[in-house]
């Protein structure tokens, strides 16, 4: 097997590197928000005198360096370890005019589970150390809103004060539905009321709710409180447009979002299409008078 060529990156880029260790240095200066290594230290140390002479080849550099921040989420309360690799060397034999990009990887926190942090790391900036760090920093957050929202939603909920009655299917309507967080607390706050059926964005939007009377007013009263908290009062148009009480057997196996699975949303002229392809997803399921009842 061939060996593999490397050599080290050209001053100019290698200055560009050491001047992104100095920022993500300047941007967590207090103790514990970054690690470098000894080892890292000294070959920066060793860089920085060669960038000014680069005569000669600085010996025993190696392929990349790293160091680790620990960024914190929130207010501060948790943190999550972003390890980083800063590459050094190149195998390319072209000449280099930019900087290769920095790589990164998570250390599982506590209160994350292994798919919840490969399913972040898969999605993270590869290009710039900073936006990489702000979209850490706000997927977190977002994650832990969730979380908190669905414990909150099942303590609220707890099957010993479970509701009791017949079931009903409540129809609302919105003129417009789009914000994508509100649409996916919509789906996961909904098992821990016991409520099935499905959500469409667009506009207008579509939200149908199967369940007890109560847990579906509770479910209701719980996301325009918390979900939509941070929505004007003015803004949080929806209307209940049509509530079945008789007879009602569930359609719906869980609760979901139905948006792309009723094709492309367009402009105004496309949400004619949209709203044809519900009334044909309703009809197969029986629910052709809920249809015309809701949007008509």
């Amino acid at each position: 097997m061939a060996a593999t060529n490397s050599s080290l990156l050209p001053a100019d880029i290698i200055e560009s590197q050491l001047a992104t260790i100095d920022l993500i240095s300047a941007m967590y200066p207090s103790p514990g928000e970054l690690e470098i290594p000894e080892s890292t230290t000294e070959c920066i140390e060793k860089l920085r005198d060669w960038c000014q002479d680069p005569t000669s080849t600085p010996s025993k550099i190696p392929a990349s360096i790293s160091l680790t921040v620990c960024l914190p989420i929130a207010d501060g309360d948790k943190t999550i370890q972003v390890n980083i690799s800063v590459p050094l060397q190149s195998e390319s034999q072209q000449p280099i005019d930019q900087p290769p990009p920095l790589g990164y990887s998570l250390r599982q926190p506590d209160w994350m589970s292994k798919a919840e942090v490969a399913e972040l790391a898969s999605s993270m900036p590869k290009d710039d150390a900073l936006e990489a760090f702000e979209y850490i920093q706000s997927e977190c957050v977002r994650f832990l809103e969730t979380k908190q929202s669905q414990a909150l939603a099942s303590e609220g909920t707890n099957t010993d004060t479970r509701s009791s009655g017949p079931l009903v299917r409540v129809w609302f309507y919105f003129p417009s539905l789009s914000t994508r967080k509100k649409r996916d607390d919509m789906v996961n706050l909904a098992p821990g009321y016991s409520l099935t059926g499905f959500v469409l964005a667009g506009k207008p939007g579509v939200l149908c709710l199967e369940g007890l009377s109560p847990d579906i007013d509770a479910y209701m009263s719980f996301i325009k409180t918390h979900s939509w908290g941070d929505i004007p009062s003015h803004q949080k148009k929806v209307s209940e447009r049509f509530r079945e009480t008789e007879g009602v057997q569930r359609v719906f196996s869980g609760m979901e979002e139905i948006t792309d699975s009723l094709g492309e949303r367009g402009g105004q002229r496309a949400n004619r299409g949209d709203m044809q392809a519900l009334e044909a997803w309703l009809g197969s399921k029986g629910l052709q008078e809920a249809f015309e009842k809701v949007i008509f």
